[in-house]
Protein backbone atom coordinates (compact mmCIF):
# COMPACT_ATOMS: atom_id res chain seq x y z
CA UNK A 1 0.00 0.00 0.00
CA UNK A 2 1.48 3.38 -1.17
CA UNK A 3 1.64 6.32 1.35
CA UNK A 4 -0.22 8.11 -0.56
CA UNK A 5 -3.26 5.52 -0.12
CA UNK A 6 -2.56 5.37 3.88
CA UNK A 7 -2.64 9.18 3.85
CA UNK A 8 -5.81 8.92 2.36
CA UNK A 9 -7.53 6.91 4.78
CA UNK A 10 -6.34 8.98 7.78
CA UNK A 11 -8.41 12.11 6.47
CA UNK A 12 -10.79 13.63 8.56
CA UNK A 13 -8.78 13.32 11.85
CA UNK A 14 -8.97 16.14 14.76
CA UNK A 15 -8.56 19.46 14.15
CA UNK A 16 -7.94 22.32 16.46
CA UNK A 17 -9.80 24.91 15.17
CA UNK A 18 -13.87 25.58 15.85
CA UNK A 19 -15.63 25.02 11.84
CA UNK A 20 -14.24 22.18 10.77
CA UNK A 21 -17.01 20.63 9.86
CA UNK A 22 -20.34 24.06 9.56
CA UNK A 23 -23.72 23.02 8.66
CA UNK A 24 -26.89 25.82 8.82
CA UNK A 25 -29.13 25.59 11.50
CA UNK A 26 -32.31 23.09 10.97
CA UNK A 27 -30.83 20.42 14.03
CA UNK A 28 -33.02 18.12 15.94
CA UNK A 29 -30.70 18.31 18.85
CA UNK A 30 -29.06 21.44 19.24
CA UNK A 31 -25.66 22.47 20.54
CA UNK A 32 -25.58 24.93 23.16
CA UNK A 33 -26.09 28.46 21.90
CA UNK A 34 -23.31 30.99 22.06
CA UNK A 35 -23.40 34.73 21.95
CA UNK A 36 -21.65 35.88 18.68
CA UNK A 37 -19.18 37.56 19.97
CA UNK A 38 -18.26 34.84 22.10
CA UNK A 39 -18.64 31.98 19.57
CA UNK A 40 -15.89 33.17 17.00
CA UNK A 41 -13.21 33.12 20.40
CA UNK A 42 -14.38 29.96 21.01
CA UNK A 43 -11.70 27.04 19.55
CA UNK A 44 -11.19 23.49 21.28
CA UNK A 45 -9.96 20.11 19.84
CA UNK A 46 -11.52 16.64 20.13
CA UNK A 47 -8.69 13.56 19.77
CA UNK A 48 -9.18 9.66 20.35
CA UNK A 49 -7.67 8.94 24.36
CA UNK A 50 -6.95 6.27 26.25
CA UNK A 51 -8.56 6.52 29.65
CA UNK A 52 -5.48 8.57 30.89
CA UNK A 53 -5.51 11.37 28.13
CA UNK A 54 -4.70 12.00 24.37
CA UNK A 55 -2.49 8.91 22.84
CA UNK A 56 -1.74 11.05 19.80
CA UNK A 57 -3.68 8.64 17.32
CA UNK A 58 -5.75 10.49 14.88
CA UNK A 59 -8.10 8.20 13.84
CA UNK A 60 -9.83 5.42 16.00
CA UNK A 61 -9.93 2.15 14.21
CA UNK A 62 -11.48 -1.10 16.73
CA UNK A 63 -12.23 -4.72 15.93
CA UNK A 64 -15.36 -5.90 17.65
CA UNK A 65 -17.46 -9.07 17.08
CA UNK A 66 -20.97 -9.07 16.86
CA UNK A 67 -22.97 -8.85 19.17
CA UNK A 68 -19.97 -6.92 21.48
CA UNK A 69 -19.59 -3.84 23.13
CA UNK A 70 -16.18 -1.66 24.04
CA UNK A 71 -15.57 1.04 25.89
CA UNK A 72 -13.52 4.12 23.92
CA UNK A 73 -12.42 7.66 25.22
CA UNK A 74 -11.74 10.83 23.75
CA UNK A 75 -9.89 13.98 24.64
CA UNK A 76 -11.94 17.16 24.32
CA UNK A 77 -9.46 20.46 25.00
CA UNK A 78 -11.19 24.27 25.52
CA UNK A 79 -8.75 26.44 24.10
CA UNK A 80 -10.05 29.51 24.76
CA UNK A 81 -9.77 31.87 27.95
CA UNK A 82 -13.44 31.27 28.74
CA UNK A 83 -15.51 28.43 30.12
CA UNK A 84 -17.50 26.54 27.15
CA UNK A 85 -20.40 23.86 26.96
CA UNK A 86 -19.34 21.70 24.01
CA UNK A 87 -22.31 19.42 22.55
CA UNK A 88 -21.00 15.51 21.83
CA UNK A 89 -22.29 13.86 19.30
CA UNK A 90 -21.64 10.84 16.94
CA UNK A 91 -23.32 9.76 13.06
CA UNK A 92 -22.61 7.78 10.71
CA UNK A 93 -19.21 9.23 8.24
CA UNK A 94 -18.76 8.83 4.60
CA UNK A 95 -16.37 10.13 2.18
CA UNK A 96 -17.00 13.22 -0.19
CA UNK A 97 -16.86 13.28 -4.30
CA UNK A 98 -13.05 15.02 -3.55
CA UNK A 99 -12.04 11.96 -1.11
CA UNK A 100 -12.48 13.74 2.22
CA UNK A 101 -13.88 11.77 5.19
CA UNK A 102 -17.11 14.09 6.98
CA UNK A 103 -20.44 12.88 9.48
CA UNK A 104 -23.95 12.96 8.82
CA UNK A 105 -24.70 16.63 9.66
CA UNK A 106 -27.01 16.59 12.41
CA UNK A 107 -30.53 17.23 10.74
CA UNK A 108 -30.20 13.84 8.77
CA UNK A 109 -30.00 10.80 10.68
CA UNK A 110 -27.72 7.56 11.17
CA UNK A 111 -28.47 4.40 9.96
CA UNK A 112 -25.20 2.61 10.69
CA UNK A 113 -22.26 2.87 12.73
CA UNK A 114 -23.53 6.56 14.02
CA UNK A 115 -26.16 4.98 16.20
CA UNK A 116 -23.99 1.79 17.66
CA UNK A 117 -22.35 4.69 19.68
CA UNK A 118 -23.13 6.26 23.27
CA UNK A 119 -21.99 9.01 24.60
CA UNK A 120 -23.19 11.67 27.07
CA UNK A 121 -24.85 14.81 25.45
CA UNK A 122 -22.71 18.01 26.48
CA UNK A 123 -19.77 18.59 28.56
CA UNK A 124 -18.62 21.95 29.89
CA UNK A 125 -15.21 22.83 30.51
CA UNK A 126 -13.07 25.65 32.20
CA UNK A 127 -10.54 27.68 30.01
CA UNK A 128 -7.54 26.01 28.95
CA UNK A 129 -8.86 22.56 30.43
CA UNK A 130 -8.93 19.37 28.64
CA UNK A 131 -11.16 16.46 29.43
CA UNK A 132 -11.20 12.51 28.97
CA UNK A 133 -14.56 11.60 28.24
CA UNK A 134 -15.78 7.22 27.68
CA UNK A 135 -18.04 6.30 25.13
CA UNK A 136 -19.23 3.02 24.07
CA UNK A 137 -19.31 1.17 21.23
CA UNK A 138 -22.12 -1.59 21.09
CA UNK A 139 -22.42 -3.85 17.70
CA UNK A 140 -25.55 -5.33 17.07
CA UNK A 141 -25.96 -9.23 17.16
CA UNK A 142 -26.83 -8.67 13.53
CA UNK A 143 -24.32 -6.05 11.87
CA UNK A 144 -22.80 -7.22 8.74
CA UNK A 145 -19.04 -8.41 9.03
CA UNK A 146 -17.15 -5.55 7.87
CA UNK A 147 -15.78 -2.15 7.72
CA UNK A 148 -18.42 0.41 9.37
CA UNK A 149 -17.47 4.69 9.65
CA UNK A 150 -18.98 7.13 11.63
CA UNK A 151 -17.48 10.16 13.23
CA UNK A 152 -18.01 11.70 16.84
CA UNK A 153 -17.79 15.25 17.57
CA UNK A 154 -17.90 18.35 19.87
CA UNK A 155 -19.51 21.38 18.67
CA UNK A 156 -20.91 24.97 19.09
CA UNK A 157 -24.00 26.91 17.76
CA UNK A 158 -23.84 30.51 17.40
CA UNK A 159 -26.33 32.72 15.80
CA UNK A 160 -25.41 35.72 13.47
CA UNK A 161 -27.80 37.99 10.81
CA UNK A 162 -28.48 37.57 7.48
CA UNK A 163 -28.95 40.26 5.23
CA UNK A 164 -32.87 39.89 6.03
CA UNK A 165 -32.29 40.48 9.67
CA UNK A 166 -32.76 36.83 10.17
CA UNK A 167 -31.14 34.96 13.09
CA UNK A 168 -29.25 31.87 11.10
CA UNK A 169 -27.83 28.95 13.61
CA UNK A 170 -24.43 27.47 12.49
CA UNK A 171 -23.43 24.49 13.89
CA UNK A 172 -19.71 24.22 14.18
CA UNK A 173 -18.34 20.67 14.99
CA UNK A 174 -14.85 19.63 15.53
CA UNK A 175 -14.50 15.53 15.63
CA UNK A 176 -12.49 12.50 14.62
CA UNK A 177 -13.34 9.08 12.21
CA UNK A 178 -14.03 5.64 14.42
CA UNK A 179 -13.68 2.97 12.10
CA UNK A 180 -15.55 -0.04 13.92
CA UNK A 181 -14.56 -3.65 12.08
CA UNK A 182 -17.17 -5.94 12.58
CA UNK A 183 -15.08 -9.74 12.63
CA UNK A 184 -16.28 -12.18 9.93
CA UNK A 185 -15.35 -12.91 6.37
CA UNK A 186 -14.09 -9.82 4.76
CA UNK A 187 -14.71 -9.68 0.96
CA UNK A 188 -12.77 -6.59 -1.08
CA UNK A 189 -14.76 -5.95 -4.41
CA UNK A 190 -14.30 -2.98 -6.46
CA UNK A 191 -17.22 -2.42 -9.21
CA UNK A 192 -16.32 -0.48 -12.09
CA UNK A 193 -19.37 0.85 -14.56
CA UNK A 194 -18.79 1.77 -17.89
CA UNK A 195 -16.11 3.88 -18.95
CA UNK A 196 -16.62 7.04 -21.39
CA UNK A 197 -13.76 8.77 -23.68
CA UNK A 198 -13.70 11.97 -25.28
CA UNK A 199 -10.54 12.49 -27.94
CA UNK A 200 -9.67 16.37 -28.09
CA UNK A 201 -7.74 17.11 -30.84
CA UNK A 202 -4.36 18.89 -31.61
CA UNK A 203 -3.90 21.89 -33.53
CA UNK A 204 -0.28 21.16 -34.38
CA UNK A 205 0.49 18.96 -36.97
CA UNK A 206 3.35 16.87 -35.21
CA UNK A 207 1.71 16.64 -31.81
CA UNK A 208 -0.74 14.20 -30.23
CA UNK A 209 -3.97 14.88 -29.30
CA UNK A 210 -5.41 13.50 -25.99
CA UNK A 211 -8.33 11.09 -24.47
CA UNK A 212 -9.99 11.85 -21.42
CA UNK A 213 -11.85 9.13 -19.50
CA UNK A 214 -14.59 8.91 -17.45
CA UNK A 215 -15.90 6.43 -14.98
CA UNK A 216 -17.54 5.44 -12.14
CA UNK A 217 -15.83 3.21 -9.61
CA UNK A 218 -17.95 1.69 -6.54
CA UNK A 219 -16.94 -0.36 -3.44
CA UNK A 220 -19.34 -3.51 -3.86
CA UNK A 221 -17.43 -5.34 -1.15
CA UNK A 222 -17.65 -5.18 2.70
CA UNK A 223 -14.34 -3.63 3.23
CA UNK A 224 -13.39 -0.04 2.49
CA UNK A 225 -11.03 0.26 -0.12
CA UNK A 226 -8.21 2.55 -1.21
CA UNK A 227 -9.15 2.85 -5.17
CA UNK A 228 -6.77 3.86 -7.77
CA UNK A 229 -6.68 3.61 -11.34
CA UNK A 230 -4.08 2.48 -14.57
CA UNK A 231 -4.67 4.29 -17.80
CA UNK A 232 -1.90 3.98 -20.41
CA UNK A 233 1.06 4.20 -18.14
CA UNK A 234 -0.31 6.56 -15.76
CA UNK A 235 -1.71 5.16 -12.44
CA UNK A 236 -3.88 7.40 -10.39
CA UNK A 237 -5.01 6.90 -6.71
CA UNK A 238 -8.63 8.35 -6.35
CA UNK A 239 -8.96 8.10 -2.59
CA UNK A 240 -11.10 5.28 0.09
CA UNK A 241 -14.39 4.28 -0.44
CA UNK A 242 -16.21 2.92 2.27
CA UNK A 243 -18.75 -0.51 1.36
CA UNK A 244 -21.63 0.85 -0.66
CA UNK A 245 -20.20 4.23 -1.53
CA UNK A 246 -19.08 5.18 -5.44
CA UNK A 247 -17.63 7.68 -6.78
CA UNK A 248 -17.28 9.47 -10.04
CA UNK A 249 -13.78 9.55 -11.95
CA UNK A 250 -12.24 11.79 -14.88
CA UNK A 251 -8.51 11.19 -15.57
CA UNK A 252 -6.51 13.51 -16.58
CA UNK A 253 -5.91 13.96 -20.23
CA UNK A 254 -3.74 11.30 -21.76
CA UNK A 255 -1.79 11.63 -25.28
CA UNK A 256 -2.92 9.84 -28.47
CA UNK A 257 -2.41 9.92 -32.06
CA UNK A 258 -5.55 10.16 -34.25
CA UNK A 259 -5.49 6.43 -35.83
CA UNK A 260 -9.10 6.85 -36.79
CA UNK A 261 -10.27 4.28 -34.78
CA UNK A 262 -8.67 4.02 -30.62
CA UNK A 263 -9.29 0.88 -28.37
CA UNK A 264 -7.95 1.59 -24.82
CA UNK A 265 -8.23 0.14 -21.38
CA UNK A 266 -8.69 1.32 -18.22
CA UNK A 267 -7.74 -0.57 -15.23
CA UNK A 268 -9.16 -0.09 -11.65
CA UNK A 269 -7.16 -1.34 -8.65
CA UNK A 270 -8.68 -1.37 -5.26
CA UNK A 271 -6.86 -2.26 -2.04
CA UNK A 272 -7.95 -2.76 1.89
CA UNK A 273 -5.62 0.18 3.54
CA UNK A 274 -3.34 -0.71 6.12
CA UNK A 275 -4.03 -5.04 4.99
CA UNK A 276 -2.66 -7.05 2.40
CA UNK A 277 -6.25 -8.15 1.08
CA UNK A 278 -6.88 -6.62 -2.06
CA UNK A 279 -10.10 -6.25 -4.31
CA UNK A 280 -9.52 -8.32 -7.68
CA UNK A 281 -8.58 -5.68 -10.81
CA UNK A 282 -11.27 -4.87 -13.00
CA UNK A 283 -10.29 -3.92 -16.24
CA UNK A 284 -12.58 -2.49 -18.68
CA UNK A 285 -12.28 -1.53 -22.52
CA UNK A 286 -13.34 1.96 -24.39
CA UNK A 287 -13.18 2.23 -28.04
CA UNK A 288 -13.40 6.22 -29.72
CA UNK A 289 -13.10 7.43 -33.00
CA UNK A 290 -10.16 10.09 -33.34
CA UNK A 291 -10.37 11.21 -36.67
CA UNK A 292 -7.76 13.24 -38.00
CA UNK A 293 -9.38 15.66 -39.20
CA UNK A 294 -6.40 18.30 -39.32
CA UNK A 295 -3.74 15.59 -41.36
CA UNK A 296 -6.70 14.82 -43.51
CA UNK A 297 -7.20 18.56 -44.10
CA UNK A 298 -3.29 18.97 -44.59
CA UNK A 299 -2.73 16.12 -47.10
CA UNK A 300 -6.04 17.17 -49.20
CA UNK A 301 -4.48 21.02 -49.44
CA UNK A 302 -1.15 19.29 -50.02
CA UNK A 303 -2.70 17.00 -52.82
CA UNK A 304 -3.98 20.01 -54.20
CA UNK A 305 -1.09 21.86 -53.96
CA UNK A 306 1.06 18.96 -56.20
CA UNK A 307 -2.00 18.43 -58.40
CA UNK A 308 -1.86 22.09 -59.17
CA UNK A 309 1.73 22.18 -59.63
CA UNK A 310 1.65 19.08 -61.76
CA UNK A 311 -1.18 20.47 -64.08
CA UNK A 312 0.85 23.98 -64.76
CA UNK A 313 4.08 21.62 -65.39
CA UNK A 314 2.15 20.62 -68.22
CA UNK A 315 0.58 23.65 -69.24
CA UNK A 316 3.54 24.93 -69.56
CA UNK A 317 5.12 21.53 -71.42
CA UNK A 318 2.04 22.47 -73.70
CA UNK A 319 2.91 26.39 -74.90
CA UNK A 320 6.75 25.31 -74.86
CA UNK A 321 5.95 22.04 -77.53
CA UNK A 322 3.73 24.80 -79.61
CA UNK A 323 6.01 27.18 -79.59
CA UNK A 324 8.50 24.75 -80.68
CA UNK A 325 6.00 23.36 -83.58
CA UNK A 326 5.57 27.04 -84.81
CA UNK A 327 9.58 27.70 -84.71
CA UNK A 328 10.20 24.87 -86.64
CA UNK A 329 7.29 25.15 -89.35
CA UNK A 330 8.68 28.63 -89.54
CA UNK A 331 11.74 27.07 -90.15
CA UNK A 332 10.15 25.11 -92.73
CA UNK A 333 8.79 28.19 -94.72
CA UNK A 334 11.90 30.10 -95.06
CA UNK A 335 13.88 27.34 -96.54
CA UNK A 336 11.15 26.53 -98.88
CA UNK A 337 10.65 30.56 -100.04
CA UNK A 338 14.78 30.22 -100.18
CA UNK A 339 15.10 27.43 -102.13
Amino acid sequence: MSVAMRAALSRGGSATVAGLIVAAAAIAAAPPVLADDTADSVTWSVTPASAEGADGRRVMQVEIDPGQRVTEHLAVKNFSESEATFALDAADGYYTETGRFTMLPADRTSVDAGTWITIEPSVTLAPRETRVISFEIAVPPNATPGDHAAGVSASVRSTSAGADGTKVGVDSRVGFRVSTRVTGELAPAVGVGEVRAEYTPSWNLFAPGSITYAYTAENTGNTALAVADAVEATTTERGVLLPGESRDVRTEPQPAWPLFLLTKGVTVDAAVPDSTLAATPVTQSVTVWAVPWLHLAAAVGLALIVAAAASGRRRSRRRLDDLVARAREEGRREAVEVS
